[in-house]
């Protein structure tokens, strides 16, 4: 039974901020890796970041020194800063739980729309 909910999503102007949320209903989240990612239309799906249980973290190149993904072990969520946003950034942005039995859960996603 394992439940992966984003929220935080909506519109923004460019150069704008958003927060994005994820609550993971998973017993062992403390060991999971968490990691955010997103797909524009007509893209492929990719990964934007990833925060380890230890608090490592992988940024993908274009969101390096713009987004941050940090996480709360005691409440179970991860959460991506984003800031300095512009259009290229407007896509479905998912969340994933990957266990240390190596299975994935994904969120539903929410929608990112950076637009003037």
């Amino acid at each position: 039974q394992v439940q992966v909910v984003e929220s935080g999503g909506g519109l923004v102007q460019p150069g704008g901020s958003l927060r994005l949320s994820c609550a993971a209903s998973i017993s062992m989240f403390s060991i999971a890796v968490m990691g955010w990612y997103r797909q524009a239309p007509g893209k492929e799906r990719e990964l934007v970041a990833t925060i380890t249980n230890t608090g490592g973290t992988n940024y993908a190149d274009s969101v390096k020194g713009r987004f941050t993904i940090s996480r709360d072990n005691a409440k179970k969520m991860v959460y991506l800063q984003m800031d300095s946003l512009n259009p290229e950034d407007t896509a479905i942005y998912y969340c994933k739980v990957t266990t240390i039995s190596a299975r994935n859960y994904w969120g539903q996603g929410t929608q990112v729309t950076v637009s003037s």
